[in-house]
């Protein structure tokens, strides 16, 4: 299969590298404009993150934008890349996995993937909201835009957009036939090749599609079983046809597919052995873990965009889609040989969604409403393989096995108007007022069942023997809320746009996957009720309030923009998931692990955004050439000012709830994150031929950065910085391109997520004999060599 997949990319970047030339008729023949990059003004940046397409300079929101242009360029290869450009944002790969998402927005996020709990910055393919993190690392390709937007967006993109939103726009299709291939070469036998094409079939109708295989060899290797450690095994697909049965009509079906059959991902252990004195390794991209089983996802998903124009005011939209996902993981949580909390899992998940919008553009007036659907299920049953000491003895070993079952049924209606102001009142003046509002109703039903057995469950293959029923929960609730938003926007001029808005955030409650009811305290020594229970195992809805005051300017006819957001966002009823191990046989061993999900207080997050993008001369070393530059800058200053957790004397033994905030910190949100990026074009002319020459180098730069709520010496990452580099040639018909691009160039190790089941200085065990503190890491030094020909 991988030598049949490299010979087809071979076969791409040769026809990249020779047949395009023979494909095409002679530049000189062309007419094209004037390649004078000098006299051209930065691009004015269209986007949708208001529900209808307008300049970003308009839009009174904190938002980064990135094309697919700008991110081929750069040799992007999926969306983490983008927490290294775009301020204030994590997005990086949840730990033991190759596909799962981590995504954080101005401290606010969510890092478990286990069903029951919800994502905090919703991700977005074509305007459908994807419910689960699993398969969301989404590969770059064939992608139009990526749009970033910073902030609460309940009024317009609904539940669990607290933290923002990402949006992954692909490209609609063009009224020409075309054809695209695309192949690279890289550092650890990469082999990407990606054929993307389009073509009319009437004037009404037309399809297209892209297929991508996606691999790439391990950075490290398992030392005890010798697989490849992070390597990437992945094919993705999309395929679209769009039908234009008149003016007032534009149809879209589109769907995707997506497999990754990349091996589980070990991590690495930062503390040797509790148990069997098991050294720390020296390649931080070496496991040693014996799980043994094979990690798959295979997502997919159709959507039916349809629009009409009723008039020249009113436009109908209707967006239906329902996507599939099922992920089997293997984590080996110690990273060791031997049989100590050892995971298997699967995550099953599925949902249906409906949107109806009813959109209305004219000169004083312009807004959306609509009302939204979702109806989806996840499912997750997980062996926790605790100890290997019945094995010894040819017995099954001790499992601790969890079966998570949660439907969620959520509806909506929103709107949000913006009202000119200045035309209203006739003022002198470009005075904008948007209000927007969404009421949400989201029910919770949750299955929970915790069982400790002998053996693997029936879902990998055994036929265990239940030894104890610690959760046997089934419960659901419906959480319901109003959030609005508030903005007024003045422009003196047409390149200055100075707003506020307040904006609130809404992330919906539901129950801990992870709880022992065993374990829910009753009232004066007395078992607990059904409804002890219940809130016991319930963690109610967080909300967040953001206030911002930003300025977005051009200037300079347009060579230098600049976009300067302040925010302050007030955070209460957080959701703080845990895991801690438990015993449940009363003999002062964690025979099991015991989910802590509380809302545990309140926290305050403020901080600022600046980017900009100049032109920074002209003519600078050869006629026609231009040096550019794009900057970014994000601060977050965020803490809890409440933290209610219990604690426990260690003299009486007994515990009690206590206020710990000033111990506590704000995961995965770095206080400072910068990027800097120059570039350098000039006009070439090579072999005869007339092209662009482009050099981009890029510093990326995050400070310290917290894995969890208590800090850890061994899992938080200190502050680095990250230099890439890229040297793309275009032929000037844009015929084809070859790029080189260097990412990492400094080689630098820096961890992106762990797990910590240790006491803080690693000496002793929480969880399991060998005691876990183990990390996982960023990509390390790349070089790819990129060619594409467009036909």
């Amino acid at each position: 299969m991988k030598t049949a997949r490299l010979s087809a990319l071979s076969l791409a970047i040769g026809l990249a590298l020779s047949s395009g030339l023979a494909a095409q008729t002679d530049p000189n023949d062309d007419e094209r404009a004037e390649r004078d990059l000098a006299d051209t003004p930065i691009d004015t940046i269209q986007v949708t993150a208001r529900r209808r397409e307008e300049s970003a300079l308009d839009v009174p929101i904190s938002l980064t934008t990135l094309s697919g242009q700008e991110l081929d360029e750069v040799g992007a290869q999926d969306i983490t890349y983008l927490k290294q450009v775009v301020p204030n944002t994590t997005l990086e790969v949840s730990r033991g996995t190759s596909n799962t998402l981590t995504a954080f927005i101005r401290g606010v996020g969510q890092q478990d993937p286990v069903a029951g709990f919800e994502a905090g910055v919703g991700i977005y393919i074509d305007d459908v909201y994807l419910n689960r993190p699993q398969g969301a690392v989404l590969d770059i390709y064939d992608v139009e835009r990526i749009e970033v937007l910073r902030g609460p967006q309940g009024t317009l993109y609904g539940r669990n957009t607290i933290g923002g939103a990402v949006k992954y726009v692909t490209r609609r299709l063009g009224n020409e036939p075309a054809m695209r291939i695309r192949g690279s070469l890289g550092s650890y036998s990469q082999r990407d090749l990606m054929v993307s094409g389009e073509t009319p079939l009437s004037d009404s109708v037309a399809i297209g599609g892209a297929v991508a295989t996606l691999n790439r060899d391990g950075f490290g290797t398992n030392l005890t079983t010798g697989a490849d450690n992070y390597n990437k095994d992945v094919v993705a697909a999309r395929a679209s046809i769009e039908w234009t049965p008149g003016d007032a009509w534009f149809v879209r079906l589109a769907g995707d597919y997506y497999e990754d059959t990349s091996n589980p991902v070990g991590g690495h252990r930062l503390i040797p052995g509790l148990f069997s004195g098991a050294p720390v390794l020296d390649n931080v991209f070496d496991s040693r873990g014996g799980l043994t089983g094979e990690n798959f996802t295979e997502a997919w998903g159709l959507s039916l965009l349809a629009e009409y124009d009723i008039n020249s005011n009113w436009q109908f939209k209707s967006i239906t889609a329902y996507r599939n996902n099922e992920n089997t993981q293997q984590i080996d949580f110690d990273a060791l040989p031997g049989v100590d909390v050892d995971v298997a899992t699967i995550y099953d998940s599925d949902q249906f969604s409906q949107e109806f919008q009813l959109n209305y553009t004219a000169d004083r007036v312009n807004g959306v409403m609509g009302f939204y659907y979702l109806d989806a299920n996840a499912f997750g049953p997980f062996d926790v393989r605790l100890f290997e000491t019945g094995e010894l003895i040819g017995a099954p070993g001790l499992n601790a096995f969890t079966k998570g079952d949660v439907d969620t049924s959520s509806w909506s209606l929103f709107a949000d108007f913006s009202f000119d102001l200045g035309a209203w009142f006739d003022m002198d003046t470009d005075l904008e007022l948007s209000v927007g509002g969404r009421y949400t109703s989201d029910k919770r039903s949750s299955r929970v069942l915790r069982q400790n057995l002998l053996g693997p469950s029936e879902f990998f293959g055994g036929d265990p023997i239940v030894l104890a029923t610690t959760s046997d929960f089934d419960g659901s609730d419906t959480f319901t809320e109003f959030t609005p938003r508030v903005s007024l926007a003045w422009k003196p001029n047409p390149d200055q746009n100075l707003y506020v808005s307040w904006s609130q955030g809404f992330k919906g409650g539901g129950f801990d996957p992870r709880g022992l009811t065993t374990l829910a305290p009753g009232t004066d020594g007395n078992p607990p009720t059904d409804d002890e229970i219940f809130e016991f195992m319930r963690f109610a809805p967080e909300f967040v309030d953001t206030y911002e005051i930003g300025l977005k300017s051009r200037w300079l006819d347009g060579r230098v923009n600049t976009s300067l957001a302040f925010f302050y966002s007030d955070y209460t009823d957080i959701q703080v998931p845990g895991s801690i191990g438990a015993d449940t046989t009363g003999d002062g061993i964690a025979d099991t692990f015991a989910g802590v999900t509380t809302n545990a207080g309140s926290a305050t997050i403020k901080g600022f955004e600046f980017e900009s993008t100049a032109v920074l001369g002209q003519d600078v070393f050869a006629g026609g050439d231009a040096v550019s530059l794009a900057t970014a800058v994000g601060y977050v200053d965020a803490g809890y000012d409440e933290f209610i957790t219990a604690v426990t004397n260690p003299a009486t033994g007994e515990s009690a709830l206590e206020d710990v905030a000033d111990q506590r910190v704000i995961q995965n949100t770095p206080k400072w994150t910068a990027h800097a990026r120059l570039r350098y074009d000039m006009p070439v002319e090579w072999f005869g031929t007339d092209g662009d020459f482009s050099i981009i180098g890029a510093w990326s730069y995050r400070s310290k950065t917290n894995q969890f709520e208590i800090p850890s010496d061994f899992l938080d990452q200190p502050s680095y910085s990250l230099y890439d580099l890229s040297f793309v040639w275009r032929r000037a018909d844009n015929r084809y391109e070859i790029g080189l691009h260097g990412r990492n160039l400094s080689d630098r190790e820096y961890k992106v997520s762990g797990y910590a089941f240790a006491t803080p200085d690693g000496t002793a065990s929480t969880l399991g004999l060998e005691g876990i503190m183990n990390a996982f890491y960023g990509p390390p030094r790349t070089v790819t060599l990129t060619g594409q020909v467009n036909f």
